[in-house]
């Protein structure tokens, strides 16, 4: 070998070195690519599972759905009341509660009163508040999806929680009892 060839091959070895870093470099930011490209599919299915999902469809899906579609979604006692129709009661609730949405998006926000309680929730009253009777006063129910197929009455409770005080005038002598302990 002459002294000429030794630069000669350190030049074509240097050159070989920087085009296999540049491919590295390059298969480096595919990769890099593609694993932002699954992260994002990751984070997209993550969001879709967190969604809000009513026996497998979505609420957007369930809005747009007609009556009878929705109808089969149902469990068997829904399914079967709405089969039959729904009562005059029923209908003029729903029709007034179809009013309040449409007010609804010009900006007004009104409380639908109703003694209605055996209503079944739509998914067009999603959004909504209404005033059920529970016996003595109206209890406002905002209307979430997770209620969807419920009935009214199951979130207005009729009977309070008995918080007992001590015994009163006039108790018996085996009621004013108190124990020490």
């Amino acid at each position: 070998m002459t002294p000429n060839e030794e630069p000669k091959e350190e030049e074509e070895e240097q050159e070989e070195e920087e085009i296999e870093e540049s491919e590295e470099i390059e298969e480096s930011s595919e990769t890099e690519e593609e694993e932002q490209e699954s992260e994002e599919e990751e984070q997209e299915s993550e969001l879709s599972r967190l969604k809000f999902h009513y026996r497998g469809h979505t609420l957007e899906e369930l809005k747009r759905m007609s009556m009878d579609q929705f109808i089969q979604l149902l469990s068997a006692r829904a399914r079967r009341s709405l089969k039959r129709g729904l009562p005059p009661r029923q209908k003029k609730l729903l029709e007034r509660l179809r009013r309040a949405y449409r007010a609804k998006k010009r900006g007004k926000d009104l409380i639908t009163r109703t003694h209605v309680r055996d209503m079944l929730i739509f998914p067009e009253m999603v959004g909504l508040k209404i005033g059920v009777y529970n016996g003595n006063s109206y209890h406002v129910v905002e209307i979430k999806p997770d209620m969807i197929g419920h009935y009214l009455g199951e979130f207005a409770l009729t009977r309070k929680r008995v918080s007992h005080g001590s015994p009163g005038i006039g108790a018996t002598r085996s009621s004013k009892y108190v124990p020490l302990k």
